[in-house]
């Protein structure tokens, strides 16, 4: 368990820098309120426990070895990214259509984190960087995933509220579609810097 305060310290870096999930996070909690955010939120995480579950279980390394598969999967996760950046960036001021919008879903948030090149990246490296049980790989595999979960949660929480302190400035339209431009190009230079690495 040397290794523990390392794994946190990293979990809590990668999980919470800004990337497609966080921002979009941010921007769904501004947009809609921390409350109408939540099935968004639960979304995301369930989809990074089964992107752990992948990338922990090798089934990733093997899908990305069969030839012609990773640039498919690539161009479909950016068309998705840059299907939701319009979303946001075209969303119309709050008070336009007030609680009538439609929040994004449990499964848009399963999704993103299925198609998000940054999830895998970094659940790769917390994986394989770090040995918090030495000779027990499934208690190891088991403790890392029960740990990043309530990371990634408190962290997906933190940018939700964070998001959602952003509210008022989505009453005023001019405000608003600046609001909404500056996270949808967020959306997309942080999925450019998530396939470029």
């Amino acid at each position: 368990m040397d290794a523990l305060p390392g794994f946190l310290i990293a979990a809590v870096a990668l999980a919470g820098s800004p990337g497609p999930a966080t921002l979009s996070l941010a921007a769904a909690g501004a947009a809609f309120g921390a409350r109408r955010g939540l099935g968004y939120l639960v979304g995301l995480v369930l989809g990074m426990v089964a992107v752990m579950a992948l990338v922990a279980s090798g089934m990733v390394g093997l899908l990305l070895a069969v030839p012609g598969v990773a640039p498919v999967v690539a161009v479909l996760a950016a068309i998705y990214f840059l299907w939701l950046a319009w979303r946001i960036a075209t969303a119309p001021p709050l008070s336009e259509e007030g609680a009538s919008r439609v929040p994004p879903t449990l499964a848009a948030g399963l999704l993103l984190s299925l198609v998000n090149p940054k999830g895998y990246v970094a659940m790769a490296a917390l994986y394989s960087g770090f040995t918090l049980l030495p000779g027990r790989l499934g208690a190891d595999v088991a403790l890392k995933l029960a740990l990043l979960t309530l990371v990634i949660a408190v962290v997906n929480v933190a940018w939700l509220l964070a998001g959602a302190a952003l509210t008022r400035f989505f009453r005023d339209p001019r405000t608003n579609r600046v609001v909404n431009v500056a996270f949808a190009l967020l959306l997309v230079g942080s999925v450019a810097l998530a396939f470029a690495v």
